[in-house]
């Protein structure tokens, strides 16, 4: 009973403090306020806009593909004596298929970091209808199982999503360049008289070149027999859950397989520093702006002690102890952080919703549920910390010579 008393008459204490100096209060409430405002705003603003980004580039591409390993020169030994020939130029690197490539997709299957799994047939030909010509990018998949990995179906602009022996699904610009219409004859040449032609049931906009000018998609079989690899695959693409740990888990499936994972974090290196940069500015804003919330409390509470010197000396002399003095300023610091954090937090949320109801509207800024309340946690400890130098200084005030301050 006696700590609820008194803790009750430190709470009563440090309320009183501040409310006495209302100006003063209000006015490192707003600061703090202010800061918190712009954490909480950048914060949002730099996940939103990394989130975009990677939704944008790991939406057209697999995050770990796994290819057969690099053909290189082999040197054979040579009887003593003989001339022996040391190729320096690598080797040419043909079209070639994942061996067991079945047995792969079963192991990788059962690996539960990966949430799909998509065999695919990939190399170059030439798509033609009448005079006009393009270079293409052959892709023959597993419908269900390539949608999972890259959901092509969401962007049709005109037909449907169907891949067989005699249907193809091409993207907004080549179907421009060669002036192709849904239904219309499509022919595709893969060299060494490897030819066929094929309806074209679907066009799709994934709004990045390199796919809505090339690529093609046809069934498996279809593209096997272009390509003259019966049977074969070129490459196994794969999602994983948690996207930045996708060149670790690519190592792991390299010693597992054998052949090479190649990750989106090793083909996307300047993304991927530009995401690094972003998390770092970030972090350094949060740094400065909780340093000058830190000194701003400091610098009040400081001039608080100064201006109750004589109160401080009447509580001690009434039998106060030190430990009491001490806890009424750490309470006066962390109700400051919470009260402007919490104050900031609200500003910081509606910059949000202005962002996204009047902004430019080019991507939407989520505000994950535990960003303020961890601000506002932050910001009161800092508090609370920051009031640790006054505190100290106000409990250590002789009561005799704090009553006799004026």
């Amino acid at each position: 009973m006696r700590l609820v008393d008194s803790l009750w008459t430190e709470w009563k204490i440090a309320l009183r403090f501040l409310a006495d100096n209302r100006m003063q209060t209000l006015l490192i409430i707003v600061g703090i306020g202010v800061g918190s405002a712009v954490i909480v705003f950048i914060t949002a603003l730099i996940t939103g806009l990394q989130a975009n980004v990677i939704e944008r580039t790991l939406g057209t591409q697999a995050h770990i593909r796994i290819l057969p390993p690099d053909e290189v020169n082999r040197v054979l030994p040579v009887a003593d004596g003989a001339l022996a020939l040391d190729l320096a130029n690598p080797r040419a690197q043909r079209l070639r298929s994942i061996l067991n490539w079945q047995d792969v997709r079963d192991v990788l299957d059962t690996q539960a970091e990966l949430l799909a799994v998509s065999p695919l047939i990939s190399g170059p030909a030439i798509a033609r209808r009448g005079v006009a010509r393009a270079s293409v990018n052959l892709l023959g998949i597993d419908p269900e199982r390539y949608q999972r990995i890259i959901p092509i179906a969401p962007d049709l602009i005109a037909g449907r999503f169907l891949v067989d022996a005699d249907h193809a699904v091409i993207g907004k610009e080549l179907a421009e360049d060669l002036g192709i219409e849904v239904g219309d004859k499509l022919r595709l040449d893969a060299g060494e008289g490897r030819e066929t032609i094929v309806d074209v049931a679907g066009i799709f906009e994934k709004e990045v070149r390199e796919l809505d000018a090339r690529y093609v998609f046809l069934s498996l079989k279809q593209v096997q027999t272009l390509l003259d690899l019966p049977g074969g695959v070129t490459v196994i693409e794969t999602t994983v859950g948690e996207i930045f740990q996708a060149e670790t888990i690519a190592a792991r499936l390299a010693r597992l397989t054998g052949l090479q994972a190649e990750s989106w974090m090793a083909t996307n290196g300047q993304l991927l520093n530009a995401l690094r940069s972003q998390t770092m500015t970030t972090q350094m804003i949060r740094l400065f702006v909780g340093l000058s919330v830190a000194f701003g409390i400091a610098s009040v509470l400081a001039v608080s002690v100064v201006q109750r010197t004589r109160e401080i000396g009447i509580l001690r002399a009434m039998g106060s102890p030190r430990g009491q003095i001490l806890r009424v300023f750490l309470l006066q610091g962390g109700l400051l952080g919470m009260a402007g954090s919490g104050l900031g937090g609200l500003v910081g949320w509606s910059l949000v919703q202005v962002f996204n109801t009047f902004g430019p509207g080019l991507f939407f800024i989520p505000v994950d549920p535990t960003l303020i309340p961890l601000a506002m946690a932050v910001a009161t400890v800092t508090g609370v910390l920051a009031a640790a130098a006054p505190a100290r200084r106000a409990a250590r005030l002789d009561p005799a010579v704090a009553i006799r301050y004026v």
